[in-house]
């Protein structure tokens, strides 16, 4: 069974939820990272102390503030990233961060629309933009044939609330501007795995689940732990190559409808 073999990996959104526990288990990992860039909005707020611990805790986890929706705080942690890695390249780079809110198409408004775009679509567009340098040096770099998750890859963290097709959980809520900016997402990513194909750079939107989340709790009571979500994802990253690139999987690496 292949396995995660990276020397560096930035995860954003990792203060909390998904991005938190993908901190933790990657830096518990029997070969982890050399590098583990962990990227929140606000370092100093009040729900960082987990993510503290966890940087006392294990070396080479670097906390970096970073605000998704900010194209200014994106350069400026790519550029903290690049002096950290002293000339080598990103192996990974996971979009975690993301908002919603629980508008309907009757309450929905364009302020609440624009913010959770900005910051779950044209965020991830502007990072993949920031860290290019440092993925196609990976990809270069890295002494193996095809693509896979260990060599340089873009994961942008999405959900089956996109799907056009299976319009998940719409009986538990409408989420208007949430459902809209993953099936964007969704399309930046097969824009992605076309137009950094020829650097082998393995784009994916992947499918956390339902998961025990502040978010996912707004929405009832979600069946899948972040724990299990995250070890699952972990596994299923792992697998993934070139056949994969440009595809919609949940965490446990089933296709999923566009």
């Amino acid at each position: 069974m292949a396995t995660l073999n990276m020397h560096s990996v930035v995860v954003t959104g990792s203060n909390r939820g998904i991005g938190l526990e993908l901190i933790k288990q990657l830096a518990e990992k029997s070969n982890r990272p050399e590098w583990i860039f962990a990227t929140c909005r606000n370092p100093e707020g009040p729900h960082t102390q987990e993510l503290k611990n966890l940087a006392a805790k294990y070396q080479r986890i670097e906390i970096i503030p970073l605000d998704t929706s900010e194209p200014s705080s994106i350069r400026a942690a790519a550029t903290r990233v690049n002096e950290k890695l002293k000339g080598a390249g990103l192996n990974l780079l996971i979009n975690s961060a993301a908002i919603g809110k629980l508008n309907s198409l009757e309450s929905e408004t364009l302020e609440d629309m624009c913010e959770v775009y900005k910051t779950n679509v044209v965020g991830p567009l502007v990072l993949s933009q920031a860290f290019l340098p440092l993925l196609r040096k990976a990809a270069q770099g890295k002494n193996q044939e095809g693509m896979s998750c260990s060599k340089a890859a873009i994961v942008n963290v999405s959900s089956e609330a996109g799907s056009i097709t299976n319009m998940y959980l719409w009986e538990l809520g409408q989420i208007i501007n949430y459902r809209c900016s993953k099936a964007a997402l969704n399309m930046l990513t097969r824009c992605q795995s076309l137009g950094f194909a020829e650097d082998k750079i393995l784009c994916i939107a992947l499918h956390p689940g339902w998961v025990q989340t502040d978010l996912g709790h707004t929405m009832g009571q979600p069946p899948l732990t972040v724990e299990r979500c995250v070890q699952e994802t972990l596994n299923t990253l792992a697998q993934l190559s070139e056949k994969d690139n440009g595809t919609f999987v949940n965490w446990e690496g089933k296709a999923l409808s566009w």
